[in-house]
């Protein structure tokens, strides 16, 4: 394995992990689990569950690696904040959506040689990325990952409130 190789198995490895923690949360939520705010007046488990599938949904488009599926949720789980839309949707079909999301990523990230992890997404036009070579494909799962950390961290204040 040569030191890019590495540098892309270290990065997929900390994604896979948040994903795998995430994913046993969400799957140990009780459905009252999931309706519940994180802290008074914040988002509920159901909310980030739909918003971290739309983020994921997103990096296919970012990536290049293919067109979305559901942008549809962008405006109940991405433009705007929890609502009484995430209510209208069942809570087996977001967990279903979290997961059908990740496994499209998986998939997708699986096909992919190391070295196109190193090229510019589509959000950075060819001079920008000329002049920043670092903002590449892999430095988008990096800061996806953090983002992911981040609401995990959330759901897992949610989880000791039960305990």
């Amino acid at each position: 394995m040569n030191q890019q190789e590495l540098i892309v198995f270290m990065v997929r490895s900390a994604w896979n992990s948040q994903v795998k923690r995430t994913d046993t949360l969400f799957d140990s939520f009780t459905y009252e689990q999931m309706l519940q705010p994180i802290a008074p007046g914040k988002n509920r488990a159901a909310y980030l569950a739909g918003h971290l599938a739309c983020v994921n949904d997103q990096m296919l488009k970012l990536l290049g690696l293919g067109e979305r599926n559901f942008s549809q949720l962008d405006p109940t789980f991405i433009t705007n904040p929890d609502s009484a839309e995430v209510d209208a949707m069942s809570i087996p079909s977001i967990k279903k959506i979290w997961k059908d999301s990740n496994q499209k990523l998986s998939s997708c990230f699986d096909k992919m040689k190391s070295e196109e992890w190193f090229e510019r997404h589509t959000a950075v036009s060819v001079e920008d990325f000329a002049r920043e070579p670092h903002r590449n494909k892999l430095n988008v799962l990096i800061s996806r990952t953090e983002h992911l950390a981040y609401h995990l961290g959330q759901l897992m204040l949610l989880k000791n409130k039960a305990d």
